[in-house]
């Protein structure tokens, strides 16, 4: 493969741009094929967004839709557009996205494309917490009291899986096995939840738990968009390191970096990607899963990278919920459905590709 950039005379194996100080030291590296890969996944989504915002009962078309976000259009287009279609669509952007990055840094922390928070048991957990909320406490708990249990419950369950899988350090598959064991513990529990409550509290804990994203309005996009505003800053800080950590504990001390501490940061942002997606919009399964796998084979990396999967994971999501507000029309399914259906086939392909591995 060719290298663009300068005359380095190394051989990356791969097209990419070197970066140079102003005083002509090469500073970094730009893999062009994933530059690409990511522009062409944000283009599509933005795409689907503008098809998805232009779909309903009050059709628009897509140069109608673009006239109303930026104010030129009629005053019914832009209350359709920007205040009842387009927090849905920001959500499924942002989500997906945040799904995407959490799931790549599991995956790159285990060293295992299973290591995704829907499989540990992130989201199970986070299941937990909204269940006790709305069937345990009860009450006036309200959207954000949902919220909140989602989050303490997504975060007490990783805890009690680190702890539980620590043992000189947090080895990937310890941690996966572990994950998956308190993830059918807590399936258990919140199945005996949902069967000792009432019948209408029931349907609406079980329709919350299969993820959705319909009904959802500014009051819920704005707090969301302001916590994952707020975890931006650290997700870069923390994937710096995530190259030296896939180098292997030994590799990543002789590099200076502190291999245990460094894992655990990874996860607590992790974790608070997954909880504030779940706490949004329920526990939505396989976009973690899927989003860095796919993302990886597209750019042709050795290893998952946040970028590429938060792209794919954005992609993922909108379309599954386009799929889900249209497929079966006027009836509109929870967005986790179709993940579960998409992502379900993927799972088998993914587990026959490693048995054939093995």
């Amino acid at each position: 493969m060719k290298k663009t950039g300068g005359s380095s005379g190394i051989d990356f194996g791969r097209r990419v741009a070197i970066l140079r100080s102003p005083g002509g030291t090469p500073s970094g590296r730009i893999d062009i094929r994933a530059v690409v890969v990511i522009a062409v996944l944000v283009v599509l989504s933005l795409v689907v967004a503008v098809i998805a915002l232009g779909i309903g009962d009050y059709p628009v078309a897509p140069d109608r839709v673009l006239n109303a976000i930026f104010g030129t259009g009629t005053r019914i287009e832009e209350l359709v557009v920007t205040q009842w279609r387009m927090p849905r669509v920001l959500l499924a952007l942002v989500l997906g996205a945040a799904l995407g990055v959490s799931g790549a840094i599991f995956q790159s922390i285990t060293r295992n494309p299973l290591g995704s928070p829907d499989v540990i048991g992130f989201n199970t957990g986070a299941y937990t917490g909204a269940l006790v909320v709305l069937l345990v406490i009860g009450g006036d708990s309200g959207y954000y009291g949902t919220a909140i249990g989602a989050l303490i419950g997504g975060i007490a369950t990783a805890l009690v899986v680190y702890l539980l899988a620590f043992k000189r350090g947090v080895q990937g598959f310890r941690f996966i096995i572990v994950g998956i064991a308190i993830s059918a513990v807590l399936a258990s529990v919140n199945t005996w939840l949902i069967l000792e409550a009432d019948l209408e509290e029931a349907m609406s804990a079980a329709v919350w738990g299969a993820g959705s994203l319909n009904g959802l309005g500014w009051s819920q996009a704005k707090p969301v968009m302001i916590v994952l505003a707020v975890l931006v800053p650290f997700v870069i800080v923390v994937s710096r390191r995530m190259p030296m950590l896939d180098l292997g504990d030994d590799a990543a001390k002789a590099l200076g970096i502190r291999a245990e501490p460094t894992r655990l940061g990874l996860i607590i942002v992790g974790v608070a990607l997954t909880a504030v997606a779940t706490a949004a919009a329920g526990p939505i399964a396989f976009v973690s899963l899927a989003a860095p796998q796919v993302a990886r084979r597209l750019t042709r990396t050795a290893g998952v990278a946040l970028l590429p999967s938060a792209a794919m994971g954005a992609l993922l999501l909108i379309c599954s919920d386009l799929i889900a507000q249209r497929a079966f029309a006027p009836t509109q399914l929870p967005v986790g459905v179709v993940t579960v259906s998409v992502g379900g086939l993927y799972l088998i392909w993914l587990l026959a590709r490693e048995a054939r591995r093995q």
